[in-house]
């Protein structure tokens, strides 16, 4: 940027919004807060939360020294979003730690209506406190007129450098156990923490200007803690609906209940874990429980002698295609015979695909399937009649037949995997009694401490970016900025039906993003600071900056049939 006019001080923001990119100057210093009252056209639908200064994603208190490029963001930005919850995270860890002196707040993973947290006692132990505390109806009230107060008194968010051995003592008295530990395992001389009123605390990016910023959250019951509630890129300005999710939160404290098993609390844990040089044995049993629930999920397919077709859903990399393959060797040795049917292949010719409001084809309705096909033929396999089963021909666009032929014996069982699998709209003219229904997603419930949680969304994304570039020849950075587009269609057509799954399985690993990091870590690094996926980059590396990695010749001991190998390679399934 070249068009200074006054003096040599003066520092040049370039501000790119909904019109035409323009440039304003400001002082040496200004915040990015000072910045907005000189700015006619911000590019936000509503408040701005935080910008992208030459592609970085900060918070308003940043100082700008030099010339910049500058995009606001608001609630409607992932990023937006995130930077909110962060923000309201710490006023509630604030205030528990302040009023619960007792309890240590954990915020243990992320439900479709917000975060869900619980109070826990302290502990002195490294794997952080268990033993958790439910306030009653009048403490929540309590609680919630607290948050209150201090989002009214509008006190700022601060950043600021501590040395490490500062953090680590901080946190420890606090009873902070795992973020103690995560902070001593990275040896660095300096921690940036955020400072509210003079309580610290660590976040893994930006957070608001002030308290004040924080207009909508609502603090719910729920299980053994609350569900912290704020405005997402779906709702906007305003809040879920909150809805009781009792199978999500059923998967959720089963894999919490498989790390306690395996004795890791947090990604410190599994730090400690590879650099004693215990990565096989964590290996092995991370995969021998995923065995134990694929064969239990076979049992319950078996146990109900009806049953004639298992439907299988979930979203994008959520290992739906080996945990398909998966199920079916179990049921093959429970004596069962697996035909695997692709749902795919029941598609309507291209002419018939329905179109999305920008005139598109909308491949991901469920009107692109041949629903009264996929209803007639699975109907007459189920009375024992013969099929020929269709093929899509994706080239031509036309389905046509396959010349395989199908018809079911005592012994068979039909396979079908698909995004829209549990949408009752497949299944309407169908007798639910001959169906089974499973729903597999990468639910991470470890954290990196008390109060980061690791994003399920971001565990799938890794895994996509690393599949896409491997067999689909889809660089890093078309898969960040393609990422969006996939989360709206699983928001639209996969997530609200999961809750109509018979069983959910969680195809998560607790060593995975070890794995991950070494093969992902590279290919992020190659974004430049002028792609628009750089900031997203940045903060995946951040991120994966306080994970241990495994490397290729640890990862020996994997077994050929893991669902870490759909996408890392080297599996025994073909796909």
């Amino acid at each position: 940027m070249k068009e200074k006019t006054s003096s040599d001080s003066d520092v040049m923001v370039r501000i790119f919004s909904h019109a035409e990119p323009y440039t304003i100057k400001c002082a040496p210093g200004t915040a990015l807060k000072g910045i907005l009252d000189s700015v006619r056209d911000t590019g936000c639908a509503g408040k701005v939360l935080a910008a992208y200064v030459n592609n970085e994603l900060k918070g308003l208190g940043h100082r700008l020294y030099t010339d910049a490029y500058i995009r606001f963001v608001d609630i409607n930005s992932p990023d937006g979003q995130r930077t909110y919850m962060r923000s309201l995270s710490m006023i509630v860890q604030k205030v528990i730690s302040e009023n619960c002196s007792d309890y240590i707040l954990h915020f243990d993973y992320s439900l479709p209506d917000g975060l869900y947290a619980e109070m826990r006692q302290r502990s002195s132990d490294s794997a952080g406190s268990c033993e958790s505390f439910r306030p009653d109806p009048i403490a929540f009230l309590m609680l919630k007129k607290k948050i209150q107060e201090l989002v009214a008194r509008d006190i700022p968010f601060l950043r600021k450098r501590i040395s490490n051995e500062q953090a680590v003592k901080i946190f420890s008295e606090r009873g902070q156990q795992m973020k103690a530990s995560l902070i001593k395992s990275r040896e660095d001389y300096f921690v940036n923490v955020s400072e509210l009123d003079g309580y610290i605390d660590t976040f893994y990016g930006p957070l608001l200007y002030s308290t004040g910023e924080i207009d909508k959250f609502d603090v719910i019951p729920y299980g053994e803690g609350f569900c912290l509630q704020y405005p997402t890129v779906k709702t906007r300005h305003s809040l879920h609906i909150f809805k009781d999710r009792s199978k999500l939160a059923e998967v959720f404290e089963e894999t919490t209940n498989w790390n306690i098993i395996q004795g890791i609390s947090s990604m410190a844990s599994v730090n400690s874990t590879i650099l004693s040089g215990k990565t096989r044995e964590m290996i092995a049993l991370a995969e021998s429980l995923h065995e134990r629930k694929y064969a239990q999920i076979a049992d319950m397919i078996a146990s109900k002698k009806s049953v004639k077709m298992v439907l299988i859903s979930g979203p994008s990399s959520s290992g739906k295609t080996t945990t398909s393959m998966r199920i079916a060797l179990q049921c093959r040795v429970l004596g069962l015979n697996p035909i695997v049917v692709g749902m795919d292949d029941y598609f309507v010719d291209r002419e018939l695909t329905p179109k999305d409001e920008n005139g598109d084809y909308d491949f991901e309705s469920p009107y692109a399937v041949n629903l009264e096909l996929l209803s007639t033929q699975m109907n007459a396999l189920f009375e024992g009649k013969e099929v020929e089963l269709p093929k899509f021909d994706f080239v031509a666009g036309k389905g046509r037949p396959s010349g395989r032929k199908v018809k079911m014996g005592p012994s068979d069982i039909l396979i079908m995997e698909g995004i829209h699998a549990l949408n009752p709209i497949i299944t309407e003219k169908m007798d639910e009694k001959y169906i089974f229904k499973v729903f597999a997603s990468a639910l991470t419930s470890l954290n990196m401490d008390e109060n980061n949680q690791i994003s399920t969304t971001d565990s799938r994304l890794l895994r996509r970016m690393l599949r896409d570039c491997r067999t689909r020849g889809n660089s890093p950075e078309s898969t960040i900025l393609r990422w969006p587009s996939v989360r709206a269609g699983e928001e639209k057509n996969i997530f609200p039906f999961q809750e109509n799954a018979d069983v959910m399985f969680n195809s998560t690993l607790v060593y995975e993003l070890s794995v991950l990091k070494y093969y992902v870590d590279p290919l992020l690094r190659r974004i430049g600071p002028m792609s628009p996926a750089y900031s997203e980059a940045l903060r995946l590396l951040n991120f994966l900056s306080y994970i241990e990695a495994i490397t290729p010749e640890e990862c020996f001991c994997i077994p050929a049939t893991s669902v870490l190998r759909e996408f890392i390679g080297g599996s025994s399934f073909e796909y």
